[in-house]
């Protein structure tokens, strides 16, 4: 998994931080995203927070990365989003 892959892989168990947001509450929120909906991240630091995909900017760890991804980008049903982001070979 690296930045131009992170979109089609499944983000549980990945920690996360939002640093951009349109609503200033959600701005800090961080933690490891225990949970995702077509919509939301079901972030677990301070408590567990849901935090809207599309009104948010995240930066996300990865083992050898920090990657910054707008949530746009991951507004899907998880398995959908898996699937049909990128090109695959094998279909």
């Amino acid at each position: 998994m690296n930045a131009q892959t992170l979109p089609r892989h499944e983000l549980a168990g990945l920690h996360a931080e939002v640093i951009e947001s349109s609503n200033a509450d959600l701005v800090g929120i961080e933690g490891d995203i225990v949970d995702e909906t077509m919509h939301t991240l079901l972030v677990a630091g301070d408590g567990t927070k849901q935090v809207p995909k599309a009104a948010a900017t995240f930066r996300v760890t990865l083992e050898d990365e920090t990657v910054i991804i707008e949530g746009e980008r991951l507004v899907a049903r998880p398995a959908r989003r898996t699937e049909l982001t990128t090109p695959h070979t094998w279909r």
